[in-house]
């Protein structure tokens, strides 16, 4: 005797006591949730708001500022000091983003991460 597909309450047809295509795509939405809820925890333990930036951006910061926590000199990483404040510090991070930290003296303040537009913009002298 063959077998009938029967219609399940989403519209799909299939065999079995629930359609597996839904089921599945439950199952990926719980996974992908799961994952961006893990993703914004970390954000927790920064020392500034990464929130704003794309995924390896925030990635490259996080290396970068453990650097700096870690007691590593700013030049190991490229920065330099900027010519009309000298106890402001820039770091690329990437093409597109760099790191401002103040000097105190004896240790490096991470203050924010701005993208190179709003980098060129915002320094005086140019």
């Amino acid at each position: 005797m063959a077998r009938r597909k029967k219609t399940f309450p989403c519209g799909h047809k299939g065999y079995g006591q629930e359609c597996h295509r839904c089921v599945q795509k439950h199952i990926d939405q719980e996974e992908r949730k799961h994952s961006r809820d893990a993703w914004k925890a970390t954000f927790a333990e920064d020392p500034i708001d990464l929130t704003h930036l794309p995924r390896n951006v925030v990635l490259k910061a996080r290396q970068i500022l453990a650097g700096l926590a870690n007691q590593h000199d700013y030049r190991e990483f490229y920065g330099k000091r900027l010519r009309h404040d000298r106890l402001v510090i820039s770091i690329p991070v990437t093409r597109h983003y760099r790191l401002i930290c103040q000097d105190d003296g004896d240790r490096l303040e991470p203050k924010e991460i701005v993208s190179h537009e709003d980098y060129n913009v915002c320094k005086p002298g140019h």
